[in-house]
């Protein structure tokens, strides 16, 4: 019997998204939800997100407490432990402690890269391909494998996607393999399938490692169409994005798990926050502006910044790499980022652009004034 079904009734899981204006994002989120409270229907489930989205976790946490939930165990509904899970997601989490002095949370780990997580991911790819089972040896040898990862500053995070990228490269059997961000690193998606389109490969999968959809899944698409209608001579083949594939459900219910039974996980990310403010290294903060049902969701966004509720973006010291974000400027480069650019590289990649011509009218959107996936 799972050591969840054992669980006595004062005890609740909390799922911790990020949150999206992207309503089909919140709609995936919720049918993976219904997978996990369909595995265990006698436990109290429920999720809440850092921003844009409703419920936000102060929400879903009062919803457990209504419930008479006293031991909660959190969970980063989230591929990777970068900034959101290591600093936002606890001090949410703290800030709501300190409210309810006599709960107790337990904050487990991001899904990271379990056995399930590469297995889900290795069957969206051969869905794309055309494949039921991994290939054998030689198969796919004539294509190119791209995996298009979200991006951020945290170095580590951006290298569990490039580890991802070369796991299932040799467990399938790839020709050759690319890692690409849709973020702030780089090689940015366009820059890189412009490079990989170089390796003479004449079959190219491009393949997100996304949970949900949004915005970020659509410029990633309209990238993949720019590049093959270059190209008409290689056949591009895109691969799904997660949502609630049978082997990400699994991956949740063992880190679920995990949480319940060990008595620390994911490094102690919630304690070594709390470490961290004690030593007065952090700070409880609203790092996000958490969804407010009275609050437009067209949230004015413009580059005056309403900044003093909470929206930021870490300081990123590439951001200037000619292969990152500055080849995003005026297009796609969230204006959080744009303060970080030197006035020189700006001026230079407007100088570029201009050679090349204006770009799409929806390209001159930053992602801040869409959706953050």
């Amino acid at each position: 019997m799972s050591i969840l079904n054992a669980l006595p009734d004062n005890c609740g899981i909390i799922i911790c998204g990020h949150g999206s204006r992207a309503k089909i994002a919140e709609q995936e989120f919720s049918l993976l939800m219904s997978g996990l409270r369909a595995r265990c229907p006698n436990l109290q489930i429920e999720y809440g997100f850092l921003e844009y989205s409703s419920p936000n976790i102060h929400m879903a946490l009062d919803r457990l407490l209504a419930a008479g939930v006293k031991n909660i165990f959190a969970l980063p509904g989230m591929l990777f432990s970068a900034t959101h899970a290591g600093n936002d997601i606890p001090s949410v989490l703290t800030a709501y402690m300190q409210k309810h002095p006599r709960i107790t949370i337990k904050y487990g780990t991001a899904l990271g890269l379990h056995d399930e997580m590469i297995q889900a991911f290795q069957h969206r790819i051969m869905a794309a391909v055309g494949l039921e089972r991994l290939p054998e040896a030689g198969a796919l040898y004539d294509t190119l494998l791209v995996v298009v990862g979200r991006g951020t500053s945290v170095a580590t995070a951006n290298a569990e996607v490039a580890k991802l990228t070369r796991i299932v490269a040799e467990n399938m059997g790839f020709g050759w393999c690319e890692t690409v961000y849709a973020g702030v690193t780089f090689p940015s998606v366009g820059r890189g399938l412009e490079m990989a389109v170089k390796l003479g490969f004449k079959k190219i999968v491009v393949a997100p490692y996304f949970l949900f959809s949004g915005r970020l899944i659509g410029r990633i698409n309209a990238y993949v169409e720019k590049i093959a209608a270059k190209n008409p001579d290689i056949e591009f083949m895109l691969a799904d994005y997660l949502r609630d594939q049978a082997h990400v459900i699994n991956a949740f219910m063992i880190r679920i798990e995990e949480t319940v039974s060990q008595p620390a996980v994911n490094d102690g990310l919630l304690e070594n926050f709390q470490a961290r403010l004690a030593a007065g290294e952090a700070s409880v903060h609203h790092h996000h502006a958490e969804f407010e049902p009275d609050r437009p969701h067209n949230h004015d966004h413009s580059h005056s910044h309403d900044h003093d509720r909470g929206h930021r973006h870490e300081y990123y010291r590439h951001i200037a790499h000619p292969h990152g974000p500055r080849s995003m400027i005026d297009e796609q480069v969230c204006c959080c980022f744009m303060s970080q650019f030197p006035e020189q590289v700006i001026a230079e990649a407007r100088r570029l652009r201009q050679k090349r011509g204006p770009p799409d009218a929806d390209d001159r959107t930053p992602q801040c004034q869409t959706a953050h996936d």
